[in-house]
């Protein structure tokens, strides 16, 4: 059976733990990316948005809750399982319709082509 994108894996969020991470910072596989502007903790619905500041030109991006691997809160870091590059090629952010089905499911199709999960780094 294959995760679900939209879920939190339990083992990046520590034993079933819940943190608001709004404000943490963000690592891709090979580096920051930014902070975290959003989250939502639904089941099958989760998600980050990452305000990437800077280093894609202040682009927001969404990431699906599956990419999470990790949450430091004594840190204040959340770990994802995309690079810097996967990251700035997902779909655009669309601040109007991001909470959409239509606009999930691009990110969806997008994110659904990577391996994901902490076994895949």
């Amino acid at each position: 059976m294959q995760q679900d994108l939209w879920t939190y894996s339990p083992t990046a969020t520590g034993n079933q733990q819940s943190f608001d991470v709004v404000g943490y910072h963000v690592e891709a596989t090979d580096g920051k990316i930014g902070s975290v502007d959003d989250a939502t903790y639904e089941v099958g619905a989760s998600y980050l948005i990452v305000d990437t500041g800077p280093w894609i030109f202040g682009k927001k991006v969404m990431l699906p809750a599956s990419t999470v691997t990790r949450i430091d809160p004594q840190e204040k870091t959340v770990f994802v399982s995309r690079t810097k590059q996967e990251i700035k090629d997902a779909p655009e952010f669309d601040e109007a319709s991001y909470k959409e089905p239509e606009y999930r499911g691009r990110v969806g199709d997008y994110y659904g082509r990577f391996p994901f999960g902490p076994g895949t780094l």
